[in-house]
């Protein structure tokens, strides 16, 4: 099959003419229209059936959709899309790294792309504002970096989620958690312990995440705080979901995850399921945590969960009101009742490392203790749980 650059990049700009751009065009004219331009086109020069078929699918996406890389979104195998650039495009099957065979052909048809992306999640990105989380139509996660800050930008990298949400009974059949540790976690989140969860990148926090809140009552009153919205949490009517935004041109302020948990605590919530924490926002949330709110969610990037303990120090440190550590301590051992640690073994497996406990605070330090631990081949209790006052309050101890 011969190359079909030179022509598609002729015929995307003869579309482009003809549209209508006084109106809103809808995509059976613009499938039309492409019709009638490759026919045109046909009539100066041969195409076989292979190669219209082929110009019109590449032509509706580069207008209609995301370009080169629609068909990869449109892959439910596909897990990760990385743009490196103009350079290369990188996927992620089950798991595994590998780079594709198609690429941008040009710095304006990705820049093309970066805007329509940006533009569905009414966010702004160019030279001025070069960083920007989005997401597409289907859910995922998109995270675009420009020119300047990235030089062989722009890199686009996509993190897909399953069309359908993953349970904890798929999780379970995934080998990621046992049926003793969900029904041990189930009741804590029926009872209102205060999880939080944590992991490196990739390790599948969001997902776990997701997961556990199907188990909070549906009678409760639930706010999700996201950067970019993730969260597809079910059977919950009294559900009030918030974004977060960047600033704009047009002056519109940026509105922040602190900002967002502040106005939540005006909303009267009996839960806030945070998505990830990664600032400031983890005073606001030990506050929110501490103040009435039982049962609240969040995630945090760590490498333990006694390593999230001194991220939460860390991050708390980061909303500058210049807290002594004990305070702060005192704060997160009140705060924080569970910590749930995921991990990605070496056979590229996401699976939950360990469980723990948050006993207090003692002598300066917070006390924890181990619940459940992976032993290399399964997650096994070696500790009762201590504090059973809320599991005692709903009767499930």
């Amino acid at each position: 099959m011969r190359d079909l650059k030179e022509i598609r990049t002729e015929l995307h700009d003869a579309i482009l003419k003809k549209i209508d751009l006084t109106r809103e065009v809808q995509d059976e004219e613009i499938e039309e229209l492409i019709s009638q331009v490759i026919t045109d086109k046909g009539r100066s020069i041969y195409l076989s059936l292979n190669e219209k078929q082929r110009l019109k699918i590449e032509l509706f996406d580069s207008i209609r959709k995301k370009g080169v890389i629609q068909p990869l979104i449109d892959d439910p195998s596909v897990t990760e899309i990385m743009v490196n650039g103009t350079e290369n495009i990188f996927i992620e099957k089950s798991g595994r790294l590998s780079i594709w065979d198609r690429r941008f052909e040009s710095r304006e048809a990705l820049n093309d792309v970066v805007q329509q992306i940006a533009a569905g999640s009414n966010r702004v990105v160019n030279e001025a504002s070069p960083i920007v989380d989005a997401r597409l139509e289907n859910g995922s996660r998109v995270n675009i970096v420009m020119n300047p800050v990235a030089l062989n930008g722009p890199v686009i990298t996509i993190r897909r989620f399953p069309d359908k949400p993953i349970r904890m009974d798929d999780l379970i059949r995934f080998g990621a958690v046992t049926t003793e540790a969900v029904d041990f976690l189930k009741k804590l989140v029926i009872s209102g312990y205060n999880i939080f969860i944590s992991g490196g990148t990739g390790s599948g926090k969001t997902t776990f995440l997701n997961a556990l809140s199907g188990f909070i009552p549906e009678e409760t009153r639930v706010i999700t705080i996201e950067d970019s919205a993730e969260l597809q949490i079910q059977g919950i009517p009294n559900l009030v979901r918030l974004e977060t935004r960047n600033a704009n041109v047009e002056g519109c302020r940026p509105i922040t995850i602190r900002d967002l948990i502040k106005s939540s605590l005006r909303m009267r919530p009996d839960r806030i399921v945070v998505g990830e924490v990664r600032d400031g926002a983890a005073l606001d949330f030990l506050q929110a945590a501490n103040t009435g709110h039982d049962g609240s969610l969040s995630t945090g990037h760590a490498n333990s969960a006694k390593d999230m303990l001194l991220r939460l120090e860390v991050m708390v440190l980061m909303a500058g009101m210049e807290l002594p550590l004990t305070a702060i301590r005192r704060q997160i051992a009140s705060a924080v009742d569970i910590i749930v640690h995921l991990g990605r073994l070496r056979d590229k497996s996401r699976k939950v490392l360990e469980i723990t406990e948050i006993l207090g605070f003692q002598d300066g330090e917070i006390m924890i203790r181990p619940i459940y631990k992976f032993d290399g081949e399964r997650l096994t209790q070696i500790n009762p749980l201590i504090h059973t006052e809320k599991l005692e309050r709903c009767g499930l101890l």
